[in-house]
């Protein structure tokens, strides 16, 4: 949303956009009513945007791609849970120049819709700060960032000016227009401070839920730790045991499992194994016997990312795929 211009005037009184330590006054007023108002969000918005901006990013999964914030310099990314729906998991990051990131999913928090990924690729990142003393108000102005839709690098992340017409516990709603894509993406206060993240995207677009931070901070270190929090509705605890990788083996003497069916269109016909391929090791623990590798799969679940080392024609092969579900 673009104002009128800034009067430069307003450029030499800083103190009249913060005037309560970091508090914009407009957010104590039912509404703007003058240009004055107007420019005092549009200075501030334009201020806190540039950082704000460079740290959001498209998150890409198997299923499509919602958004994040990165908030710290080691690449600490905080998003929803039902974007990164699950824990250790292999995802893509997508910085706002384009850059393609390796990242893996840590904790979540599954009934309230809170979830932390890492960066794995080593690098200095742009990160924004969190309102961790959760200073917001009702009714003070915020702006919504998200790579709605998906990421479209000449477009760049999207922003939507609003207000927050509700808090609660564990919700914050505003009225900012979000649409899919914005999932997981940072709601910020006017001082740029990430107050949320996007969880719900209303059937009209003004009505939207966001995470609060106080959510995250109280999970922090469980979240680190790579931890399943709560039971659903964002997120379902995997269950053991249900993964399926779709192939059948016999063993050899000299050790080593040889492959005599792959399913069609299975887990291991898409990661390139073929009958008569000979299967070394399983997630690096060598194979001798059927039994063995049936063992390794009761511990693992649909969507756990697993490694196979094979021999073909006295080629070794190492192959990574995502089992699926029984």
């Amino acid at each position: 949303m673009k104002f009128p211009s800034i009067l430069p005037v307003l450029a030499l009184l800083p103190w009249c956009a913060f005037a309560d330590e970091g508090r914009p006054y407009v957010d104590d007023k039912k509404a703007p009513d003058s240009r004055q108002d107007l420019e005092a969000i549009q200075t501030a918005l334009e201020k806190a945007l540039p950082k704000a901006r460079a740290a959001t990013v498209c998150i890409e999964i198997k299923e499509g791609s919602g958004s994040g914030v990165i908030v710290s310099p080691e690449g600490l990314v905080l998003t929803a849970a039902h974007v990164a729906t699950g824990v250790n998991k292999n995802v893509t990051v997508v910085l706002e120049d384009g850059t393609r990131l390796k990242a893996k999913t840590l904790g979540l928090v599954a009934d309230k819709d809170a979830a932390m990924l890492q960066i794995v690729e080593k690098g200095t990142y742009p990160f924004v700060d969190i309102d961790k003393a959760s200073t917001t108000r009702l009714g003070d102005w915020v702006f919504a960032l998200g790579h709605s839709g998906g990421f479209d690098k000449e477009r760049g992340s999207v922003v939507r000016l609003g207000r927050l017409v509700r808090i609660a516990d564990s919700t914050i709603q505003s009225d900012c227009m979000l649409i899919g894509g914005d999932s997981g993406g940072p709601l910020f206060d006017l001082a740029g401070r990430m107050i949320g993240i996007h969880s719900r995207v209303g059937q009209q677009l003004q009505v939207n839920m966001h995470v609060p931070m106080s959510v995250y901070t109280e999970n922090w270190d469980r979240m680190l730790k790579a931890e399943f929090i709560g039971e659903g509705p964002f997120a379902q605890l995997p269950e053991k045991g249900n993964g399926f990788l779709g192939l059948a083996t016999e063993p050899r003497p000299e050790g080593g499992l040889r492959v005599t069916k792959v399913g069609s269109k299975s887990p291991a016909e898409e990661a390139g194994i073929k009958d008569g391929d000979i299967i070394l090791k399983m997630n690096g623990t060598d194979l001798k016997t059927r039994e063995q590798l049936q063992d390794l799969l009761k511990e693992m679940s649909a969507g756990d990312e697993l490694t196979l080392e094979t021999e073909r024609n006295g080629e070794h092969k190492t192959h990574t795929l995502e089992l699926g579900e029984r």
